[in-house]
């Protein structure tokens, strides 16, 4: 229904866009403007009436109690983590989890008092008899993902959870986590937790990211977790089993390890969910500097993961729609930076070529699924007990002004990744 729902959209939009098509190709050239017009009006329709409809007719999210609670091995990758890590482990201590926590935390090389926060916390564990925190140092800086396939090489436990330096987990997250993959299919090796912005009051950057967490990114991971092909069980909150990772080849050693290790997963013909009241809370860059290089690092792991996982593209599952969906953010993005923005400047002065009046099409349907996914979202906060105080400034700046600056940055990941610029995790 939903996909009927997306193409009856895409021919309504051509239907209507038939006089601008004609207009702009005969400014530009037909291909040309065919090409502006699929990529800044047909497509995100398409994407837009998809992911409405998905979540007006979502199933409901299956949780099962285990007859016995698995013990898990918690990963927590640490690089010049001082300031944060003792919040991290401190939420940890206060998990009401009933099966048995081994918490190793990776310090990859910090130079800082990373592993000095982590040994005051050690008396937090000491008499918590389902709990035990280690210490893993690394005497040089590797890179994230060989320190977590070290600590993979050394979790006691089958199940494995891997979470941020930065990340503060609420108090029944990791139960929540379990039982979604108790109740789902044999062939489930991961699951994504639901991240949400921990600081969201000190800049207007993080304000803004609030909503893109709490909308955006929900939003989307919960459409994919219906259709079992979460792209990203994301290293800063997944549950996953030990032998899947182990037979995918751990973590790869690039910007988005994991995307990558998700991605070979599902090439597998394994599944991958999406757990929406597994909640964490993560520190957000604070600045637009560091938000642009997250978001690129972002954009680069995608062109990775696709340049490693072509085969994906031509499997015949539901959820390969979503490798191209992926696939045609370059393309969006690329049309948006180069054709859109300038049509907006261009508008502005009169001239409806590039932005018209077709484009406002597609803003009812983000609208819509918009509120769809904030009535869903704050009831699911209600029915756990947690709460998120909300900017209204943020969500402006979300809905109006971030994807002007977002997908800029997106170009400036492929290209990045095009032409070989340098990888860093941290």
């Amino acid at each position: 229904m939903a996909l009927a729902f997306g193409l009856a959209w895409v021919l309504f939009s051509i239907w209507m866009s038939l006089p601008w098509l004609t207009d702009l190709g005969n400014l530009a050239h037909p291909l040309i403007a065919l090409f502006v017009l699929t990529f800044i009006a047909y497509v995100p329709g398409f994407m837009n009436a998809f992911l409405l409809i998905s979540l007006v007719l979502r199933p409901s999210s299956r949780r099962e109690t285990p007859a016995q609670w698995p013990s898990i091995t918690i990963l927590i990758a640490a690089y010049q983590e001082e300031k944060l890590i003792g919040e991290t482990l401190r939420s940890i201590a206060a998990l009401e989890y009933p099966g048995k926590l081994e918490i190793l935390v990776l310090d990859d090389g910090s130079r800082d008092g990373t592993a000095a926060r982590t040994r005051d916390c050690q008396a937090l564990f000491s008499a918590l008899p389902n709990m035990e925190l280690k210490l893993v140092r690394e005497e040089h800086n590797r890179g994230k993902a060989r320190v977590l396939n070290h600590g993979l090489e050394l979790a006691s436990h089958e199940l494995i959870i891997t979470i941020d330096a930065d990340t503060r987990l609420e108090k029944g997250c990791i139960t929540s986590l379990v039982e979604h993959l108790v109740a789902s299919p044999p062939e489930t090796v991961a699951i994504a937790g639901a991240v949400l912005v921990a600081n969201h009051d000190e800049s207007w950057i993080t304000r803004v990211q609030q909503w893109d967490y709490f909308h955006g990114i929900a939003a989307v991971k919960r459409m994919q977790g219906m259709y079992y092909g979460t792209l990203v069980a994301q290293g800063a909150f997944s549950i996953y089993r030990k032998q899947a990772v182990i037979d995918a080849g751990g973590w790869p050693d690039t910007v988005g390890e994991d995307i990558v290790l998700t991605w070979s997963l599902l090439r597998q013909g394994l599944i991958v969910r999406h757990a929406e009241d597994a909640i964490a809370w993560t520190h957000a860059p604070e600045t637009f500097t560091g938000l642009a290089k997250q978001r690129k690092r972002w954009a680069r792991g995608m062109i990775e993961a696709l340049a490693i996982h072509k085969p994906l593209l031509s499997m015949r599952k539901m959820r390969t729609m979503f490798i191209w969906w992926n696939l045609l953010f370059v393309s969006i993005d690329l049309t948006f930076t180069f054709a859109f923005l300038p049509g907006l400047v261009l508008a502005f002065l009169g001239i409806f070529w590039l932005a018209g009046p077709i484009t406002l099409l597609v803003l009812p349907l983000a609208a819509l699924w918009n509120l769809v996914i904030y009535r869903i979202q704050t009831r699911m906060l209600k029915r756990m007990g947690v709460k998120m105080e909300k900017s209204l400034s943020g969500f402006l700046l979300y809905a109006f002004i971030y994807p002007l600056l977002m997908q800029p940055v997106s170009v400036w990941g492929y290209f990045a990744e095009l032409f070989g610029g340098k990888k860093q995790w941290n």
